[in-house]
C-alpha cells in the first residue's frame, strides 16, 4: 500500500472517529440551534414606546419606529402603525446599529493557526488585491459582534506599504456577495514608523516615503492619459484616488507620520481617512483645515510615549470633538470588536457627552465611510440597522441587547458563547435559567 494511500486511510479513519465522538455527545450537542441568515424582510414593523437615539444627538422619550422593506419610514412619537407588526419596547432604549471601523473581522479566525489567517499579503506595492473575497462570513466571531449591537463593519487587510482594498460588509450573510453593503471603498497605506531606532532604520523609512510618493506620482500621470498602451492593474486599482470616489486610509499614529499624510493628502487632493491617530489631537487644527478624518485608535490602550499623560488615550477623542474634528473610534483586530460600544463608554466618561459617544461609533462613522446617506442615523429613508437593549448600550453592565435588524430583517442574536454557557450549566446541572439569555 502507497504512503500516499495510508494517508487517506488515515484521514478517513479519523472522520470516522470524529463524528462518532460528536453523535455520542448526546442531546446537548444535536440540540444546538444553527444560525442562519435572516430572510428579507416580510412585513411593516413598528417598535414603540421606547427611549430612541437616533445616532445625530437627538432623542425621542417614549418615541415610535417603523420600517418596511428594508427601510425605516418614520420615525417620532406618533407614527402610523397600520398594518404593522407592533412590537412594545416599553423601558428599552433603540439605537442605530453600531458600525467597526477598520478591522480584520472574517479575515482571521484563529491567530495562532496559520491557515486561518488571510489578512496579510505578500507585496510592497498591491491595491489591485481586493479584501473582500477573502471575508469569511462562516466566523464564528461574527455572531459575538452582533449580540453586542455592531451590525456593520469596514473589513480591512493588512500588507505592504499601499495595501489592498477595504469594503463593508453587513454582519449577516451567507457569503460574501450577499455581505458586501459598500464595495472596494479605499486604498490602505501602511506608512512607516518615523520615529527610527537607528541611522539604517530612518534610511530605509524614508527610501519608503519616497517609493510611496513616486507611485503616486505614476499613477496621476496614468490617471490623466485618455489611453493606456499598457494596462497597470495597481495604477487601475487607485484611480478612484484621484476622482475622490474612494479613499485613502493612512495608517498613522505619530505627529510626524500624521504630517505626512496631510502632504499627500494636499498635494494629490485625495479624501484621506487617519487610522490610528494616537498623536492626532497635536495636529487637530490642520485635520480640520484639510477635511481628513479620524478612525481613533481605542480609548483602552497605553499613552503612544512614556511622555504622555496616563489617561489621554481616554481624552483624545473629546479633544478631536472640540477642535471640530471629524472622528469615529475603532478598536483593534477582530474578536476585540464586539467591546467597541464600552469603549465609547470610556470617551464619554472622559469629555464626550454620551449621545456624541454614540454617534462615534454610528452617524459619524458612516460619514467617514461615505455611506451616512444609507446607514449611521435613525431617520426616515436610511436602512432599517436598528438595535435594542434593556439598557444604556454603552455600559457592560446594562447593555443587553434582545433584539437586532439589519435593513430591516430579524438577525439571530445567538453565538458561540451563549452556546458554551447554555452546554455547561447542562452539564454540571447548575441552578440557571437560560431561556432569558441576552
Amino acid at each position: 500500500m502507497s504512503r500516499l494511500h495510508i494517508t487517506y486511510s488515515r484521514k478517513y479513519l479519523l472522520g470516522i472517529i470524529m463524528l462518532v465522538g460528536f453523535l455520542a455527545e448526546g442531546k446537548y450537542l444535536l440540540a444546538q440551534p444553527h444560525i442562519y441568515p435572516a430572510p428579507p424582510q416580510q412585513r411593516k414593523i413598528a417598535l414603540v414606546n421606547g427611549t430612541i437615539h437616533i445616532g445625530n444627538g437627538k432623542v425621542i422619550t417614549r418615541g415610535m419606529i417603523a420600517f418596511d422593506k428594508g427601510k425605516i419610514i418614520a420615525v417620532g412619537t406618533e407614527v402610523d402603525t397600520a398594518g404593522a407588526e407592533v412590537v412594545d419596547v416599553s423601558g428599552m432604549q433603540v439605537y442605530p446599529g453600531l458600525i467597526a471601523p477598520a478591522t480584520n473581522l472574517g479575515l482571521v479566525e484563529v491567530e495562532a493557526v496559520r491557515a486561518t489567517r488571510d489578512v496579510d499579503e505578500v507585496g510592497q506595492i498591491i491595491p489591485s488585491v481586493r479584501s473582500i473575497v477573502a471575508y469569511n462570513t462562516d466566523s464564528k466571531v461574527i455572531p459575538t459582534l452582533r449580540s453586542n449591537g455592531i451590525l456593520l463593519a469596514h473589513i480591512v487587510p493588512e500588507g505592504g506599504l499601499i495595501g489592498p482594498t477595504s469594503s463593508v460588509v453587513q454582519l449577516d450573510a451567507w457569503n460574501w456577495e450577499d455581505a458586501v453593503y459598500r464595495k472596494d471603498i479605499g486604498i490602505q497605506l501602511y506608512l512607516p514608523r518615523l520615529y527610527p531606532s537607528s541611522p539604517e532604520a530612518e534610511t530605509k523609512a524614508l527610501q519608503q516615503v519616497n517609493t510611496i510618493k513616486q507611485f503616486f506620482e505614476q499613477a496621476a500621470a496614468y490617471y490623466r492619459e485618455p489611453v493606456h498602451l499598457h494596462r497597470n492593474l495597481s495604477f487601475e486599482a487607485v484611480k478612484g484616488l484621484f476622482n475622490r470616489s474612494q479613499i485613502l486610509f493612512v495608517h498613522a499614529d505619530l505627529e510626524k507620520e500624521i504630517w505626512l499624510a496631510l502632504d499627500l493628502a494636499r498635494t494629490f487632493h485625495f479624501r484621506t481617512v487617519i487610522v490610528g491617530g494616537a498623536d492626532s489631537w497635536r495636529v487637530a487644527d490642520e485635520l480640520k483645515k484639510n477635511e481628513v478624518a479620524v478612525i481613533l485608535r481605542p480609548p483602552h490602550s497605553l499613552p503612544l510615549t512614556t511622555d504622555d499623560p496616563v489617561d489621554l488615550p481616554y481624552r483624545t477623542a473629546a479633544l478631536l470633538q472640540q477642535a471640530g474634528v471629524l472622528f469615529c473610534l475603532g478598536e483593534e483586530g477582530f474578536w476585540q470588536q464586539r467591546n467597541l460600544p464600552f469603549e465609547a463608554g470610556t470617551a464619554a466618561a472622559y469629555g464626550l457627552t454620551r449621545e456624541q459617544a454614540l454617534s462615534a461609533i454610528t452617524l459619524q462613522a458612516a460619514r467617514i465611510l461615505g455611506m451616512d446617506s444609507l446607514t449611521g442615523s435613525l431617520e426616515p429613508g436610511k436602512d432599517a440597522n436598528i438595535v435594542v437593549s434593556l439598557g444604556d448600550i454603552l455600559d457592560m453592565r446594562t447593555s443587553k441587547i434582545t433584539m437586532a435588524f439589519i435593513q430591516g430583517r430579524e438577525i439571530n442574536l445567538d453565538n458561540k458563547q451563549k452556546d458554551l454557557l447554555k452546554r455547561y450549566v447542562y452539564k454540571y446541572g447548575l441552578d440557571i435559567d437560560t431561556t432569558h439569555i441576552y
